[in-house]
């Protein structure tokens, strides 16, 4: 979760599936609890149709971005409360991102809500940042599972990170876009993945801004 400026909070989520209704009504329930702007969800495993199913009270806008095999799949929940304009909307084919740009109270947002499959993770994000690039601006924010540990601290294991990650984090360098968490807490370990297989926990989920509005973040937490 990260709170910017004084009207939005965002929240992002890996459901790992929706079509479960005991699932979706515990999801609703959290969402009201924590109260976001906007709530990103990732892994809906959802088609083009199953909008309603996505339905909270109080989050009338939802964008979503899928794929007809219901596999991965994005949303976007925006709050009701708030004054949110949409101006363009971008959608990956498979449903691993949806971009809207627009404005929250007249202030401008672009928010990029990505979701990445664990095999080939740095290279995915590598490519959608590349065919994102003219989008990607001062007021953006990209939220999501993208799978990877950006830093060694960002694993229980501490285990370094390999060739592709430090080339991913060399893009985003070249971007100005910074990992908020990391920069807020420079010496937090908070995980946000549980690996059964290996025992480990990782930090996975990510939310990355620009260096020009770093000031602009309030708050940064994992729930």
């Amino acid at each position: 979760m990260v709170v910017v400026g004084p009207h939005v909070s965002i929240i992002t989520l890996n459901v790992n599936g929706l079509n479960s209704p005991i699932k979706r009504h515990r999801v609703a329930g959290w969402i009201k609890e924590q109260d976001p702007t906007i709530c990103c969800l990732q892994e809906t495993h959802l088609s083009p149709k199953d909008k309603h199913r996505l339905r909270v009270k109080g989050w009338r806008t939802i964008l979503q971005a899928n794929n007809e095999q219901k596999k991965g799949g994005d949303a976007i929940l925006i709050s009701d409360k708030v004054d949110f304009k949409a101006k363009q909307i971008k959608k990956d084919k498979e449903g691993q991102y949806i971009m809207i740009k627009g404005t929250v109270h007249q202030e401008d947002i672009t928010l990029i809500n990505i979701y990445t499959p664990n095999t080939g993770a740095p290279k995915f994000v590598k490519q959608h940042l590349i065919e994102l690039k003219e989008d990607i601006n001062n007021n953006t924010i990209i939220v999501g599972d993208l799978n990877i540990p950006l830093t060694p601290m960002d694993r229980t294991s501490r285990q370094k990170i390999n060739k592709e990650i430090i080339e991913l984090n060399e893009k985003l360098d070249q971007m100005d876009l910074i990992d908020v968490y990391r920069t807020l807490h420079p010496k937090t370990a908070g995980y946000t993945f549980f690996s059964s297989a290996h025992g480990t926990f990782s930090r996975i989920d990510h939310i990355l801004g620009t260096k020009a509005k770093i000031n602009k973040y309030k708050r940064v937490e994992i729930i």
